[in-house]
């Protein structure tokens, strides 16, 4: 197979989206020797990484050869949105091509389409995205709702969600596959200079983008009811680049006396993030919808006690591996917090399953799987067929016909 890849959002600052595109990439290289790959560094009009030329993923072999970047939002929206009719041609004639970022390409005419599908958390509650975010993610799904051969979800959770909402979708042409840790060195790392007023086992972790879906908020109360409650408390430490809608994040802070008490480190590199896991005393997730919870899973993988949220995806992932709260209650994540703290042993038995249960997800079973769908998507009738026989209007049969003549 010739497959085009979608790897724009791969390059610095990756987040979500760009560390499944990138690890899956890496999979990708490492068990399919024999098929050609095209990335793209910039896909879609909603996400342009300026820098792409010398920050996006390229595996360094010889079946992996980087696709066309254009060198400007305006060019690359003009060049995903307006296709010409060499539009495939420019792609490099692929047969595959593998949306990773919420954009939904049309204009592809004969090779067939795979969608990565997140989640649908924008739709849930217009607070906790800014509208851009909102309008692009939706017109993305909604495309792939149409257009998209196959989809890959990476939670049942996902994959109902979506067909709840589109219920014209066929369930058949989805498969869940579910991701897994970045880390895979899991050896401990040394504490780097700008983390060093932190002590091992001696602070709680929250790692997270700055967003209101990430729940910080309510952590933060929950967080100054259990220093009122025990007289004090460890450190609290939020990893992750500012997103959106959180500016009044630092006046909480102060209206809560917690001044001294939470560190904000920004956006971190790998090496200081798996420190952090691996050092932590337990690692909070409380999060109000996830797609799937991929710091969940890393923090297990690298031996992190967990507390996270019992909605939508997350149980689906941990299992009996973590303590499970309600996110929406803050007296409950106290309490679940205060739990840990004073229940002897439970820290270390919550470290062994999590390490346990991490090992069930695996990238390399991913990309297999992954791989089954563009050749299932290959082998499928194209969907926009299937949809256009389903609305053409229904004729009587030709015997009913023939007995009323």
């Amino acid at each position: 197979m010739r497959i085009g890849f979608d790897v724009s959002q791969t390059g610095g600052l990756r987040a979500g989206c760009g560390y499944v595109a990138y690890s899956l990439a890496r999979s990708l290289a490492a068990c399919a020797p024999h098929d050609d790959f095209v990335l793209y560094p910039t896909f879609g009009d909603f996400f342009f990484d300026p820098d792409w030329e010398r920050a996006t993923y390229v595996p360094q072999q010889p079946n992996f050869v980087r696709g066309p970047g254009q060198r400007t939002i305006a060019e690359a929206r003009r060049f995903w949105t307006r296709p010409g009719t060499d539009f495939e041609y420019q792609l490099g004639l692929p047969d595959v091509v593998h949306s990773n970022n919420f954009f939904c390409p049309r204009g592809l005419e004969k090779a067939r389409l795979v969608y990565t599908l997140y989640d649908l958390s924008f739709l849930e509650n217009p607070e906790w995205t800014v509208e851009a975010n909102r309008t692009g993610c939706f017109e993305g799904v909604f495309q792939a709702s149409l257009h998209a051969d196959h989809i890959v979800a990476i939670s049942h959770f996902s994959k109902r969600h979506f067909l709840e909402t589109f219920p014209h979708y066929p369930e058949g042409r989805i498969t869940v596959t579910h991701l897994a840790s970045r880390f895979c060195n899991i050896l401990p790392v040394e504490r780097p200079e700008h983390l060093a007023k932190l002590h091992p086992d001696q602070f709680w972790l929250c790692v997270g983008t700055l967003e209101p879906r990430k729940n910080h908020a309510r952590l933060l109360h929950a967080y100054a009811r259990l220093k009122a409650r025990c007289g004090g408390a460890m450190p609290l430490v939020l990893a992750g680049g500012k997103g959106w809608l959180m500016d009044d994040m630092h006046r909480l802070i102060d209206q809560l006396a917690l001044g001294g008490d939470v560190t904000f480190t920004g956006y971190i590199d790998d090496a200081a993030l798996q420190w952090l896991y691996q050092n932590c005393y337990a690692a909070l997730y409380p999060s109000l919808f996830e797609g799937f919870g991929l710091p969940v899973l890393e923090a297990m993988s690298l031996g992190a006690a967990v507390i996270t949220s019992d909605v939508t995806s997350i149980p689906e992932i941990v299992g009996n591996a973590a303590l499970l709260v309600d996110p929406y209650q803050e007296r409950a994540i106290c309490d679940m917090m205060h739990h840990l703290l004073s229940s002897r042993g439970l820290r270390e038995e919550l470290q062994s399953r999590a390490m346990a249960r991490a090992r069930d997800f695996r990238w390399e079973s991913a990309a297999q799987t992954v791989l089954r769908c563009y050749e299932q998507a290959l082998l499928s009738p194209r969907l926009e067929e299937v949809l256009e026989q389903r609305a053409a209007p229904e004729w009587p049969a030709v015997d009913a016909v023939e007995q009323a003549a």
